[in-house]
């Protein structure tokens, strides 16, 4: 004997849809929540170091502007980056204001970084002299060897 398949009215059917929604949406939610309070910090990041040029392109003191590029969980990303040389030492500088990740930009006229979103500026070591910005730019490793320069990032 076949049993013929169960005959659903529209009032069945909406709840039964009903239900599914209500439950995918519990499902995101959740998932979402889980993300918020579970980041990727199990993840390790591992620093490596990328070519950026000769040392020798470097001027004797003052900033330079570098773009950098490398892969991310199999994305490409392209960074601008800043090589700082002071009569001390030789650094490396993010370009991510630290307020609203804007880019920031170096004015050699008035010695300083300046962020065009909402005015932060930070002196030549990256530390902050007007605005809103909450703390410094993020500073980045460098070394030389050789006559190249290489500056770390976190990947």
């Amino acid at each position: 004997m076949t049993r013929e398949p169960e005959k659903m009215d529209r009032r069945a059917f909406a709840e039964r849809l009903l239900k599914a929604m209500f439950a995918l949406a519990a499902l995101a939610g959740a998932s979402v929540f889980a993300l918020f309070v579970y980041p990727s910090r199990g993840r390790k990041k591992r620093l490596v170091f990328l070519d950026v040029g000769e040392a020798a392109d470097l001027p004797v003191r003052g900033v330079s502007e570098q773009m950098i590029a490398y892969s991310q969980h199999d994305r490409p990303i392209s960074s601008k980056i800043f090589l700082v040389r002071t009569d001390d030492e030789l650094f490396g500088l993010s370009s991510v204001c630290t307020h609203l990740s804007c880019l920031v930009s170096w004015h050699r006229s008035r010695e300083k970084f300046l962020c065009p979103c909402h005015r932060g500026q930070y002196d030549i070591h990256g530390r902050v002299v007007a605005g809103p910005p909450p703390a410094p730019l993020s500073r980045l490793p460098v070394k030389i060897e050789g006559d190249r320069i290489y500056v770390g990032v976190e990947v």
